[in-house]
């Protein structure tokens, strides 16, 4: 044997000793590998991302903070766990609004698993928040903005949950129309600054930017950015938005005011694939209108389907809609729900050519004056948990879908951030149907709660939270679909096998 193999058998078995696992070819040209099991750990940090809540003097924020109840035995946290938020400097930009005032305290820190806590924040000087969440507070960490604004041009209630930072977001449903006037929302939560560059597609294709640069978001900051600002093209509708990142990462959420119709935040749809549930459409939406954008190179046919109480059925007079590449479709969707809460299933017309796709739903509900707004995006499937804070005594009720095999899922209504009892409950979601949990609050509430949501088995779940506060005879409502909280991390477990170097 040479002096190199040799010297190669030792550098392989000093890798295996020191880092547990190697792999080796044989003369035969085979791999052997040990077998590696995965096992999965607490993520040990969460950072969240919320936006400048409003402009209006007379708006009225509460921001709910929440981390879910872990194992047994974890409920108290570390003395070195925290889940805290702070205020955003604002930057100004093209088409950006007045820099905010920061808020003197950090608001709604949480300070154990299983107890939600809240805080207020009044007037047009609110500014955007930054928050990170360690130890034991930070799995399953969420965070709920909610603002009415009971009068005014952004007229309505508005709800969020705060987003983690990212590189990456598609916001079908925005719009550059003259009675609209959407702004995308970008906070940074590092310490170096972040470029972003933001892409608009409307009904011809994209919309040519007026900035080539890029949008600087300086460290630990916000930038609110008009869209319509962002390209001379004359006003349209219905437009996707695409924001990237070109260095560092962002919270992005579009925020949208209808002269008419109110006012809502828009979150970041799911991304791209060939099916899309949008879960949660109220039983008395009056209008519902469907917006999807293809980012690849073939079109998409797409077939319509309504998953409701009893059963999924193709809705009469939009039974399908084509999506060209590059472009974005709308349809309306009339006489949608029929009195009966539902999600919209959207799978290929063809399985055999199936095309990726983004999607998003603008619903209304009232008539006249007294009409209000809110945007549902497509929403992946909850793997494992997901949590919605800041639900009420009455008026928030929760929608689980089943699009395909029956599912089992269980519910818990966490104490309230005043007081009260956390509860569980398990329900049964058939298949290809949509189950309504209203109602559903802890004994002896006091205060607001968080909704946990567990799927314990069976065939995918999407889930969605609607919260209704009637102002003044208007029906002012938002809906807030349930992801993930990735509150786990898949870690190999690593051990010395030096079975490896056998021939």
């Amino acid at each position: 044997m040479k002096r190199t193999t040799l010297s190669l058998i030792a550098v392989a078995t000093a890798l295996a000793a020191v880092t547990g696992f190697a792999a080796l070819t044989a003369p035969d040209g085979t791999t052997k590998a040990p077998d590696i099991a995965v096992q999965p750990l607490p993520v040990e940090r969460s950072s969240l991302l919320c936006p400048a809540p409003s402009t209006s003097e007379v708006a009225e924020t509460a921001y709910t903070s929440y981390t879910p109840q872990g194992k047994p035995g974890t409920a108290g946290a570390s003395a070195a766990a925290k889940a805290e938020l702070k205020p955003a400097a604002s930057a100004a930009t093209p088409g950006g609004s007045t820099a905010k005032k920061p808020a003197s305290k950090a608001p709604a820190t949480v300070t154990q698993p299983g107890t939600p806590v809240s805080a207020e924040a009044n007037g047009g000087a609110a500014p955007a928040l930054t928050g990170s969440a360690t130890g034991t507070l930070a799995p399953g960490w969420t965070v709920q903005q909610t603002t009415v604004v009971p009068a005014g041009g952004a007229r309505g209630l508005l709800g969020v949950t705060c987003t983690a930072p990212d590189t990456d977001f598609w916001f079908p449903a925005a719009s550059t129309a003259k009675d609209r006037q959407d702004y995308v929302h970008l906070t940074n939560p590092d310490d170096t600054a972040a470029v972003a560059d933001i892409e608009l597609y409307g009904p011809e294709g994209a919309l040519p930017s007026q900035l080539t640069e890029g949008i600087p978001v300086p460290a630990h900051s916000s930038v609110p950015v008009l869209l319509s600002t962002l390209t001379g093209e004359k006003p349209a509708a219905d437009v996707t938005v695409h924001v990237t990142t070109r260095s560092g990462r962002v919270g992005a959420v579009i925020g949208s005011a209808d002269d008419k119709l109110g006012s809502d935040w828009l979150p970041a749809a799911a991304d791209p694939s060939s099916t899309a549930v949008l879960p949660g459409i109220p039983a008395d939406a009056t209008s519902v209108r469907l917006v999807a954008y293809v980012p690849g190179e073939d079109d998409a046919d797409l077939k319509i389907q309504l998953v409701g109480e009893t059963g999924t059925i193709v809705p009469a007079g939009a039974q399908s809609l084509h999506v060209k590449s590059g472009m974005t479709a709308a349809v309306d969707l009339p006489d949608l729900t029929r009195g009966e809460v539902g999600s919209l299933l959207l799978t290929p017309s063809d399985a055999k050519k199936p095309t990726p796709f983004v999607a998003a739903l603008r619903v209304v509900r009232g008539k006249g004056e007294k009409q209000e707004v809110a945007f549902v995006p497509a929403t992946a499937a909850i793997s494992a948990r997901a949590t919605v804070p800041d639900n009420r005594s009455t008026g928030s009720t929760l929608a689980l879908t089943a699009p395909g095999a029956t599912a089992e899922v269980k519910v818990t209504a966490s104490a309230g951030t005043e007081g009260g009892t956390p509860v569980s409950k398990t329900f049964t979601v058939k298949a290809g149907t949509t189950t309504e949990v209203g109602g559903f609050v802890p004994t002896g509430l006091k205060g607001s709660y968080a909704l946990t949501v567990e799927r314990l088995s069976g065939g995918p779940v999407h889930a969605a939270r609607a919260l209704v506060l009637p102002q003044d005879g208007i029906p002012m409502f938002t809906v807030q679909t349930l992801s993930d909280d990735r509150g786990t991390v898949e870690v190999p477990k690593a051990k010395q096998d030096l079975s490896v170097l056998d021939d």
